[in-house]
């Protein structure tokens, strides 16, 4: 049976959510994880199935993208599917012609897991390379450090708060205490946690997201943040290592992050930490 390429409808984001779930294991390429949709899920559930994609056969699913803009798809593939000449061919083909209503016309981009065939035909097919980007894993084998401050997990109560701190460390945030209470409403929230820092005097000074997929399976970090007013003083690490404490509670295997490889200052603080780089990895692109 031919690949046929699908846009969920609202009820179907569930089992989407879970089958990315289902595809991460340790050792496996950094790829869409279950946190990726469950942060997106703050702009509301018909947007989120509006940015998904997915490929299927027979009707099993085999990839799954999240158009985290119009000019970017990021991509989870199914581990038995990493290298199936049919769907890596179908998938070129939805992802290079606009009319396939994946990506916009313009300069566009696909963040592909490492080592799937669908990289090298991309590159067959005069996608180019672009940045490159680092992945860190922290092993939750073994017992997290103390973070060294106080953190709170956050619920509904002081969502405005988290929502506070997030537009505190990145410019041109838009999250509010709305898009909070959105992207907990999602099924990926379920096995998420929020948390606060705070310094000495009770400022809240850092905050972190974290998505479990599972237990026994590798759990993210999206977004860690540093308010802009504390920043230099040790607090992204200490909500790094909360956040790694937080999934291995959750049952997760090992905490994940990624971050451009150009960011030396977050990957330092990653490693600070004690996350230990993976091989970097890099989107791949086409002008318009």
């Amino acid at each position: 049976m031919a690949i046929a390429l699908g846009k969920p409808a609202v009820d179907g984001l569930n089992g989407l959510v879970a089958a990315l779930g289902e595809w991460q294991y340790d050792g496996a390429p950094v790829q869409l994880h279950p946190g990726d949709p469950g942060w997106f899920w703050r702009f509301g559930v018909e947007q989120a199935a509006a940015a998904t994609r997915t490929w299927s056969r027979d009707g099993e699913i085999l990839a799954v993208g999240l158009l985290d803009d119009p000019e970017l798809v990021r991509l989870a593939i199914a581990p038995q599917a990493q290298r199936d000449e049919e769907l890596a061919r179908q998938m070129v083909e939805d992802v290079s012609a606009p009319e396939r209503g994946v990506l916009i016309e313009e300069k566009a981009y696909v963040d592909a897991p490492m080592g799937a065939l669908l990289q090298e035909l991309l590159f067959t097919e005069g996608w180019k390379a672009d940045e490159l980007w680092t992945p860190l894993r922290l092993d939750l084998a073994e017992p997290v450090r103390n973070p060294g401050v106080r953190v709170e997990v956050i619920g509904p109560e002081q969502a405005n708060l988290r929502a506070a701190v997030q537009r505190a460390s990145f410019d041109g945030s838009t999250f509010t205490n709305e898009r909070w209470h959105a992207m907990a409403a999602g099924p990926a929230y379920v096995d998420a946690r929020c948390l606060v820092g705070y310094d000495e005097e009770d400022n809240a000074v850092a905050a972190v997201t974290v998505w479990s997929a599972g237990p026994g399976k590798p759990g993210l970090i999206e977004p860690m943040g540093v308010h802009q007013e504390y920043r230099g003083h040790g607090y992204g690490q200490a909500i790094t290592v909360a956040a790694a404490a937080a999934l291995q509670q959750l049952g997760s295997s090992s905490a994940v992050v990624c971050t451009p490889s150009r960011n030396v200052g977050a990957t330092a603080t990653y490693k600070s930490a004690g996350f230990g780089p993976l091989p970097e990895t890099r989107n791949q692109y086409r002008d318009a």
